[in-house]
């Protein structure tokens, strides 16, 4: 009998749980060169390092040829019209919202708080000056791009792909070998973050067990208020933000949504990708939902690239964990610049599990946030992916029928039958 393959999900849980029972059995040992210098330092500063500069390795082609590619696909907006307009008005507003519930919970319930990894850092780091808001808006465009990527300036090299892909549409049948290439591209960075997140599990117990065998079993309650948070922000973008839009714009039923969307957040929950539920979202949306094929089939897409709000919800928190964990201030630039840099990037963030911790390196990196945090937070961070992801074809589903509603393509009639049942898709 064939043994069932266990996910890279279990694995990375099950990696968390000994590297975190490993560096507190660590911590207790004297200090001296077996723990400081061959474990601490040696082993397990090997393999979380390597881990963590094989994502930051990928950052820069990974939100440079993304976001190009998904600026250069938006040039059928123009063909659609007010359609495309609402849609990207939409994602790109929710988005914001919802980091700034996150940043608004990071800064009230203080989830790092308590947690001293100042001792944990591996490399010297450094925190991005106070810079006025004038200058960080115009310093968004950059004077020279070739030295924006290589500096890894986020902001710059955003603004430097969106014009990328928007001179591509614009060319149109010029600019299509470059768009081909871009999607190539776009595939085989894809590749490398598979390739790189198989070594997940072994990076996580290396960074983890490093944090615990420095700071000890002091890390697990701001771990657990750090996922609290996340829920609560989760929680919160649901009901104050989509629930209250599908009833603002439309008046229809939350009940019978939500009871007809089940089936789609199941398989977002269990798979914890938004590119995973768009088939079953599509079906749902039209023969459940009584949304037309033409709306679904351009917004719901879309939404699996564009609208990561709960994603945008993570990042938020993080920042304030990781700034709270090792004792560093969050100004307000820094917090308008979470807010435009996660908006921004929640185009660029592939619908997979494990890219939302390679754009939370890149939001780290705009705002100079020490990027060995993430080794705290890639240890528990699929814990959050199934409930933000959750989140995140949910807003595609609200922003679809809202908009088909809006433009009378929505049929009311089979949005009311609760006994229309779900065609089986393959």
């Amino acid at each position: 009998m064939r043994k069932k393959k266990i996910s890279l999900t279990t694995k990375i849980l099950i990696a968390l749980v000994l590297g975190a029972i490993t560096g507190i059995i660590v911590f207790q040992f004297p200090n001296g060169i077996v723990k400081d210098t061959i474990l601490i330092n040696g082993v397990f500063q090997l393999v979380g390092q390597l881990f963590l500069r094989g994502i930051m390795m990928l950052v820069v082609p990974l939100v440079f040829i993304s976001l190009a590619n998904g600026a250069a696909s938006m040039g059928d907006i123009k063909k659609l019209g007010r359609v495309g307009g609402k849609t990207i008005a939409f994602y790109l507003a929710t988005t914001a919202v919802s980091v700034a519930i996150a940043l608004c919970l990071g800064y009230f319930l203080k989830p790092g708080a308590g947690l001293n990894l100042t001792a944990a850092k591996a490399v010297k780091t450094t925190i991005a000056a106070k810079t006025p808001l004038v200058q960080t808006l115009y310093e968004m465009v950059p004077s020279n791009p070739i030295l924006a990527m290589s500096e890894g300036n986020m902001l710059q090299i955003i603004v430097i792909a969106v014009l990328v892909g928007i001179g591509l549409a614009l060319l149109g049948k010029k600019g299509q070998p470059i768009i081909n290439l871009l999607e190539s591209l776009n595939d085989l960075i894809m590749k490398l973050v598979e390739i790189v997140m198989t070594f997940a599990p072994i990076g996580v117990f290396g960074l983890i067990a490093k944090t615990f065998a420095t700071v000890g079993y002091v890390a697990m309650m701001p771990l657990m208020k750090y996922i609290l948070t996340i829920y609560l922000g989760l929680l919160l973008i649901s009901i104050l933000g989509y629930a209250s839009l599908l009833k603002s714009f439309t008046g229809l039923s939350l009940k019978k949504f939500y009871k007809k969307f089940f089936p789609v957040m199941s398989v977002a929950f269990s798979t914890a990708s938004s590119n995973a539920t768009v088939p079953v979202n599509m079906d749902v949306c039209e023969k459940k939902l009584g949304v037309s094929k033409g709306i679904a089939a351009f917004t719901i897409p879309l939404g699996a690239t564009v609208n990561m709000n709960g994603t945008a919800i993570m990042q938020g928190v993080a920042t304030f964990f990781v700034a709270q964990a090792y004792g560093l201030p969050v100004t307000l630039s820094m917090m308008v610049t979470v807010v435009l840099t996660s908006t921004i990037a929640s185009v660029g963030t592939a619908g997979v599990p494990g890219a939302s911790i390679i754009m939370l390196s890149m939001v780290f990196t705009a705002v100079g946030l020490p990027l060995e945090g993430i080794g705290l937070i890639m240890g528990v961070d699929r814990i959050v992916d199934m409930g933000r992801t959750v989140v995140n074809i949910t807003g595609d589903a609200i922003c679809t029928v809202i908009i088909a509603k809006q433009e009378g393509e929505l049929d009311v009639d089979v949005f009311n039958d609760e006994k229309k049942e779900l065609t089986k898709t393959a």
